[in-house]
């Protein structure tokens, strides 16, 4: 229970539906210092514990402070610092959430962890013949939150549930309006994983130092400003990259960050950008949660959160490696970032753009 309607309602559900559950708040980050905006940590516990209590269930705050430091922000800033763009939800789901989490509750004799994520499951059986635990999209395609779930192993997804999946946004906020749920009418977070109402570029930029660089246009190695580092900055970038472009109609997007020279690479936003559009890219830390993927095969992806599904062709190159090739090309898909690899609706595996 992070203290938002959408786990509030998920436990309210599972309480109607007889399960014997207790709320847990994991505590993962306090932001002790108040150097990078405010994280409500202390008011989330409590609306938390409002809700445990108004539904009549056992409340716990879990402290995992130590793991999440450890496998989620020194990922994330070992990313940044790399010239990556790392998605620390979806390593935050893996391994905090459904990683040391659901071990946590293991250890302390429950069967399962159930959190307020869009998202659904059923069993299924694979092309093997064994059973397994599929992964579907959300019934509200404007909340779907799957694309965070894609790296997910089976074992986890065995453990875990998902009682609001089913439900829109709208229906969820009724349920949480009829029964007086004390986060009814709470906004949604829009932060970091857990730590708060937070922009990404005031975190970095109390724990990554700057490092200066050119601002080249990429067609003809054209010097155009100066940069304050490129942890700042991600492919498709449009806004604050701090030159001006010549007119409205021919605005600067980042199309690549080159190591060599510590170069931030710009061009006008146009289908002819250099980079920004690709048919092809290679792809690691392939992980499924079913069947392994072993052939050339034809699937559908979300390159990104929120993007729709689009169709691509799967090219293993080993076992955690592999060539991707779109039908159609893409827009700046940035190294770092998540792929979402999909039979259908149901998400069947995830990887890292290299």
């Amino acid at each position: 229970m992070s203290g938002g309607v959408d786990s509030s309602v998920a436990a309210l559900l599972l309480k109607q539906q007889g399960y014997p559950i207790v709320g847990a708040y994991m505590k993962n980050w306090i932001n002790e210092d108040n150097i990078i905006g405010h994280c409500p940590w202390m008011e989330d516990i409590e609306d938390a514990r409002r809700v445990a209590e108004q539904i009549g269930i056992e409340f716990r705050v879990v402290n995992l402070m130590k793991e999440y430091r450890e496998r989620v922000v020194q990922y994330l800033l070992s990313g940044y610092q790399r010239g990556l763009t790392p998605n620390p939800d979806i390593m935050c789901n893996r391994e905090i959430k459904f990683g040391v989490f659901r071990a946590w509750a293991r250890d302390n004799g429950f069967t399962a962890v159930a959190t307020g994520h869009y998202a659904q499951t059923k069993s299924v059986r694979e092309a093997n013949g064994v059973e397994n635990t599929g992964l579907f999209e959300g019934a509200d395609g404007n909340k779907d939150q799957s694309y965070f779930l894609a790296l997910l192993n089976q074992e986890q997804l065995h453990d875990a549930r998902f009682p609001i999946g089913h439900l829109r946004k709208p229906e969820l906020r009724a349920i949480a309006e009829a029964n007086g749920l004390a986060t009814a009418q709470k906004k949604d977070s829009q932060g970091i994983c857990f730590i708060g109402e937070v922009k990404m570029q005031d975190f970095l930029r109390q724990y990554v130092p700057d490092v200066p660089g050119p601002i080249v246009r990429a067609q003809d190695e054209r010097v155009l400003g100066e940069h304050r580092g490129l942890h700042y900055y991600t492919i498709g970038q449009r806004k604050g990259i701090g030159v001006p472009s010549n007119t409205d109609f021919q605005k600067y997007v980042v199309v690549g960050k080159r190591s060599a020279d510590n170069a931030l690479l710009v061009s006008f936003d146009a289908a002819d950008a250099p980079g920004l559009f690709v048919r092809e890219i290679r792809v690691h830390g392939v992980s499924w949660n079913g069947d392994v993927i072993r052939e050339t095969r034809a699937l559908d992806g979300r390159v990104r959160y929120r993007d729709p599904r689009v169709k691509l062709t799967f090219i293993p190159e080993g076992e955690t490696e592999a060539l991707i090739r779109f039908d159609e090309p893409q827009r700046a898909l940035a190294s770092g970032q998540i792929l979402a690899l999909h039979d259908g609706a149901r998400l069947i595996g995830g990887a890292v753009y290299v």
